[in-house]
């Protein structure tokens, strides 16, 4: 924010790790130095929320705190508007109604985007031609594919929270058929320790009679109903109702899904989970675990429903991420799956298609550094060295069925560049997989050994009945390893120290 060209910086980090929490730093911040900010969010229950909550934190500070949202009569809107447009507005909460109405700030200096992934390119795009100057702070569990590739690729900064909050459990998570037995049980077990539940039902026209069906199931249960379209104050009751622990079940619809923070909801049942998209899944088992208590996530279908192939894809990688820092995880798998998106315009087109998407991250990351001021002749290329050893080096079927997730490891396992990532990739392994078969090990190394004789410039290393020949770019065996009477393994072990060796000396 003190840099004379304009911020716009991705902060990602899991939900509950404090997001929202550096963002209020950094409005401080802007607020100390004269500036207003403009804090953007997706929901009116949510705008509500983080208006109370700044009002509480700043109460000891000379700083105005307002919000826009449909709970808001015209008459406090015009009057916000008015006193914006002096300035004695600091900080402004707002939903969409920040980009839709003409509104003027007088000095506006930090514009803050939550849950970025629940607003469009046109969204974004508008709030920077209507303040090209401003700083802009984005917060997202899980950023879109479009707004994550434009982090990673260098264009936008990208700052990550991995690190959970002390005294956290990661959620439990059930992907299961929806049967009375198994969520009666997951009720009354709340219920028993004083907690509350989310029952997610994303059908406004049938939610009373799921009601009724609800009560019938746990008739001890103080159950109200939540959905967007209540009036403005019939909803904002309700939640606060909730909120003060007043009823044991809040039926709802996906109005829960993005930033609410009630510590003491510490369950969550979504019904018919397999309509529901990933990042929707992962926000929604995110509104529980935010306390020292263990919390639960049941992610239900209906019983014998076959379900295709792009819904049992979603709802076996929302059971496979579970632990602290899947967000990040589970952005990258979408990134992986639906592709990055234009960076400039609102969809893919042009010539993306034509050169392939490895082309185009390559011709970008080029011109990113031109922009930086490196000229083409200093970006360093690497050479892909030839490898050859006489071992199995492949992904079995058997060890991963999946084709897609198949193509994606070798991906992975195609970028090592490190001991760590090796690390990393056979971590991931074991926990999605089962242990790693030698033949997997076998191209690990291979692809690490491939990427080590890069660096040192090696055209190829080959193994031979006797020894490895290290081969340079004139096409002249530079040295050579003794291979007789050694296993494949030992080989590929001395190849990486002798390359690792080589590669620290230089």
């Amino acid at each position: 924010m003190e840099k004379s060209m304009p911020m716009e910086r991705l902060l990602c980090g899991d939900v509950g790790y404090g997001k929202t929490e550096v963002a209020l730093r950094a409005a401080f911040k802007a607020i100390c130095d004269g500036k207003q900010v403009a804090f953007l969010v997706p929901t009116t229950v949510l705008a509500q929320q983080h208006y109370k909550n700044f009002v509480e934190r700043f109460k000891d500070f000379p700083v105005k705190v307002e919000h826009l949202s449909r709970f808001r009569t015209s008459a406090e809107k015009n009057k916000i508007l008015r006193e914006l447009k002096k300035g004695s507005i600091d900080l402004l909460v707002g939903t969409h109604s920040i980009i839709q109405r003409n509104i003027e700030f007088k000095d506006l200096g930090l514009l803050i985007i939550d849950e970025e992934q629940r607003f469009g390119v046109m969204h974004k795009e508008k709030l920077k031609q209507d303040w090209p100057g401003v700083d802009i702070l984005t917060l997202s569990a899980t950023p879109i594919p479009r707004t994550l590739h434009m982090s990673l690729s260098g264009i936008r900064d990208i700052s990550i929270i991995q690190d959970p909050p002390e005294a956290r459990y990661p959620v439990q998570t059930y992907v299961i058929e929806w049967e009375e037995p198994v969520i009666r049980n997951a009720i009354y077990r709340e219920m028993s320790r004083k907690g509350q539940i989310f029952y997610l039902y994303n059908r406004v026209r049938g939610i009373e009679e799921k009601r009724r069906q609800l009560s019938e199931l746990v008739p001890e249960a103080r159950i109200v109903v939540a959905h967007g379209q209540m009036s403005e104050r019939t909803l904002e009751e309700t939640m606060l109702a909730f909120g003060r622990g007043d009823y044991d079940i809040l039926l709802c619809t996906t109005i829960i899904e993005s930033g609410l923070d009630m510590p003491n909801v510490n369950t969550v049942i979504v019904e018919d989970g397999d309509k529901l998209g990933l990042a929707q899944l992962y926000q929604i088992r995110g509104r529980v675990g935010r306390s020292d208590r263990l919390a639960y996530a049941y992610i239900t279908y209906k019983k014998d429903k076959e379900l295709n192939e792009i819904a049992e894809r979603r709802l076996r990688t929302i059971r496979e991420f579970t632990e602290f820092g899947s967000g990040f995880k589970i952005a990258l798998r979408d990134l992986e799956i639906r592709g990055a998106g234009s960076v400039l315009g609102e969809k893919q087109h042009g010539q993306l298609a034509a050169v392939g998407y490895d082309m185009y991250c390559k011709l970008l990351a080029e011109v990113v550094q031109e922009e930086r001021g490196i000229e083409p002749s200093e970006i360093k290329e690497e050479i892909s060295a030839k490898v050859e050893f006489q071992v199995d080096a492949y992904i079995d079927s058997a060890y991963i069925e999946d084709e897609e997730a198949r193509l994606v490891m070798y991906k992975k396992i195609a970028g090592i560049q490190s001991r760590e990532d090796i690390g990393e990739v056979v971590d991931e392994l074991i926990d999605r997989f089962g242990d790693v078969p030698e033949s997997v090990y076998n191209l690990i190394q291979i692809s690490y050994i491939r990427y080590l004789a890069g660096k040192c410039k090696f055209a190829s290393v080959v193994c031979k009945n006797t020894h490895v020949a290290f081969v340079d770019a004139n096409n002249k065996t530079a040295f050579t390893l003794p291979a007789k009477n050694k296993k494949p393994e030992e080989l590929l072990k001395e190849t990486v120290d002798v390359l690792e060796g080589i590669v620290g000396n230089r």
